[in-house]
């Protein structure tokens, strides 16, 4: 423990991510992988019903098909980029796509056994722990964001909520979760009705910085969306496995 929290104090004074002990930067990347499939290998390659994206590795980084665009931040590229700047050779297809080479989930189903999709999976599989830096490597940089868009008189409480939650049991883990889970809350196009349910939101909703509260706040967050969002999308199907997940935050705290 006192090794993960000599790393965390190099971390947030603006260290590279590796500055987290790779042990810690492991377990963090298994525990989202076991919340976003299981940490199952066929997990890795995903396309869940209702959704317009693959959601691909550990993280399921979204993927949108090629020529497509949506409201959600397309992470998979950038973890791509990620990957081949730390030597990870990718496959020629990979190398030159502008996009997910499938159109619909039931393309993509349908491709479940291809040597493309085999592929995919192999290097997936086999980068989990460069994928568990790249997610870490975010939330390093969410904070600095966060406080960019947000006025000076507001700054100081964010900051110290995030730092707190940062020096507590399983602080870091509910952060580095929430940031992968549903982003900064930053970009306009990642809200119903002019709000938004990312991290930037859920730390302003605390009303304590404690682990519990984070959850309660996620929560209470998550729960708005759900309300705000359109009828069509049905999103209330997603919530009870939405708070499965702030659960684990709770037992680590």
């Amino acid at each position: 423990m006192a090794a993960a929290v000599l790393g965390l104090l190099l971390f947030w004074a603006g260290a590279p991510a590796q500055a987290l002990p790779f042990s810690e930067v492991v377990s963090l990347g298994r525990r989202i992988w076991h919340n976003e499939c299981r940490g199952t290998v066929s997990g890795l390659t995903s396309w869940n019903d209702g959704e317009e994206f693959a959601s691909l590795g550990i993280g399921h980084f979204i993927w949108y098909p090629e020529g497509q665009q949506g409201p959600f931040q397309e992470s998979f590229p950038m973890l791509l980029e990620y990957l081949e700047r730390h030597g990870v050779t990718l496959p020629e297809w990979l190398m030159v796509s502008v996009g997910s080479p499938w159109a619909s989930r039931e393309e993509f189903l349908a491709q479940r056994r291809s040597e493309r999709m085999l592929q995919l999976r192999r290097l997936l599989a086999g980068t989990t722990g460069l994928q568990a830096r790249f997610i870490v490597a975010r939330l390093e940089s969410a904070l600095p964001k966060m406080l960019t868009v947000l006025p000076p008189e507001d700054r100081e409480r964010v900051s110290s909520r995030f730092h707190a939650l940062a020096r507590q049991s399983g602080g870091v883990y509910a952060l580095v979760d929430y940031v992968n889970f549903k982003g900064e809350g930053l970009k306009p196009q990642e809200r119903y009705n002019g709000q938004a349910w990312g991290l930037l939101q859920v730390l302003q909703e605390m009303r304590q910085p404690t682990v519990a509260e984070f959850a309660a706040a996620a929560d209470r967050v998550l729960t708005r969306r759900v309300q705000n969002s359109p009828p069509e999308r049905n999103e209330a199907r997603w919530l009870s496995g939405w708070r499965q997940r702030l659960s684990t935050y709770r037992a680590e705290s």
